[in-house]
């Protein structure tokens, strides 16, 4: 007996025809292993093959342990299916990735897709990742933490809240909560929980969601509306009831020759991925373009931002490399850095939603000394220089990220930065005779090493 349910094969024979049996057969086999470099991050070249789509995707042969890769804590690369990195030809075919984008993340967590479209923006570009269960919110803050960018806000907001930034968005991806047809083959909670009435719910909660935040994307702004799922209800169905409630424009995305389904039905444009076609999951996408007149946000000057003290700014800034870009703030015994050019910007979110983190934590303040925060180890703007720097072999360095004791050489007191093959993992701060690990508690690894 097949483990996957009745009334979802016999929707799938009906849209595959002829390919359905290669189709089940896909669902029988093993999920490809797939990982995205962070570009940012000057890490040794990984291994495998290309994602076709996608400029930093790789497939890897087998599949390692992550947990006990140093590299994967400092945020090196990004465990990621390979079929969701297809979002990066809409952004490179759509839109122009030179100009300054305010672009939403509306279901962002645990990340993928957040750290996969930092690494497509340019500097200049605003990123806000939002997840609505604030538990995931944490998750997302902590992946997006260790991809080190600046230009990234991350929000833990009901979709409706998004109502108060009319027009604000360029680019809104929605990656909606659905039935997860496509990711059966690995998550058989999955399967067992699929219904026809479970896809009629999620499908429901999909329109609430476009619904809600369709009003923050402005006049000829992209939505690029995805599921992990198969199904129309969920997708096409959808997307036809948002051209009946808006003026919208379907966008074509070459697909190149990949093996993806591009489908239409009536004006929905949309790109399907199957497993027996392509290596990945299922997955579907479609790209929207808003063509009514959205009305405005006018920026007011925020002054819930505080300023960081100006005795300390020179100190701050001279961790980090174009310090002429940013603007530094203070938030109780907290400082940070956040792109100057987006200032106004952070205080507006800040008014309108639950900003759970904004830019680069880079220190705290206790006894009048400055402490490097873990997220100032992680960014792409630290300047390595201007810091000590202990590197360390793989079984330190796992160790190091399990918070076990620590064998370093001797050296001078201070705070030392954490190296693994030229990535940071973090701060140890020496006393002489023994080493204080800084390591974030409640990020460390807790499986045991094996051989």
């Amino acid at each position: 007996m097949s483990r996957f349910p009745e009334a979802f094969q016999e929707e799938t024979r009906k849209r595959l025809g002829n390919d359905f049996g290669l189709f089940m057969e896909s669902l029988n086999g093993a999920a490809p292993v797939s990982i995205r470099q962070n570009p940012a991050k000057n890490a040794l070249p990984l291994p495998g093959k290309p994602v076709p789509w996608s400029a930093f995707g790789r497939y890897l042969e087998t599949r390692p342990s992550f947990t006990l890769d140093p590299r994967l804590h400092g945020g090196a690369y990004y465990v990621q299916e390979a079929s969701s990195m297809f979002i990066e030809q809409a952004f490179r075919q759509l839109t122009d990735l030179h100009a300054p984008l305010n672009v939403l993340d509306l279901c962002a967590a645990p990340g993928g897709k957040s750290t996969h479209i930092l690494s497509l923006l340019s500097d200049q570009s605003l990123l806000v990742s939002n997840e609505v269960i604030r538990s995931r919110a944490s998750v997302l803050a902590e992946n997006l933490q260790k991809w080190g960018y600046q230009n990234s806000v991350v929000t833990n907001s009901d979709p409706d809240h998004f109502q108060s930034l009319p027009g604000f968005f360029d680019v809104m991806v929605i990656d909606a909560p659905c039935s997860g047809e496509g990711l059966f083959r690995k998550d058989h909670e999955a399967a067992e929980e699929w219904s026809p009435q479970h896809v009629a719910l999620c499908a429901s909660r999909q329109k609430r969601i476009v619904a809600d935040a369709w009003p923050a994307l402005k006049e000829d702004g992209i939505l690029i509306y995805c599921t992990c799922t198969y199904n129309e209800q969920e997708n096409e169905d959808n997307l036809l009831w948002l051209r009946e409630q808006h003026d919208v424009e379907f966008l074509k995305v070459s697909i190149d020759g990949w093996n993806i389904q591009e489908t239409k039905k009536n004006d929905v444009i949309g790109y399907r991925f199957f497993p027996h076609r392509v290596e990945g999951e299922g997955f579907f996408m479609s790209v929207i373009r808003k063509k009514q007149v959205s009305p405005s946000l006018r920026l007011k000057a925020n002054r819930d931002l505080t300023p960081a003290p100006a005795k300390i700014v020179n100190t701050l800034q001279s961790w980090i490399h174009h310090p002429e870009r940013v603007s530094f703030f203070q938030w109780k015994d907290l400082l940070y850095f956040f792109p100057e050019a987006h200032t106004l910007h952070l205080g507006m979110l800040h008014q309108h939603l639950k900003v759970v983190n904004a830019g680069i934590a880079t220190a705290t303040v206790k006894h009048d000394k400055l402490i490097p925060e873990h997220a100032l180890a992680m960014s792409t703007d630290l300047r390595r220089e201007n810091f000590k720097t202990l590197s360390v072999g793989h079984d330190e360095a796992i160790r190091y990220l399990r918070r076990d004791p620590l064998t370093l050489p001797e050296t001078d007191k201070g705070y030392h930065l954490i190296v693994f093959e030229d990535v940071a993992l973090g701060w140890v701060n020496s006393l002489g005779n023994r080493f204080n690990n800084m390591y974030p508690v409640e990020w460390r690894i807790r499986m045991q090493k094996t051989s």
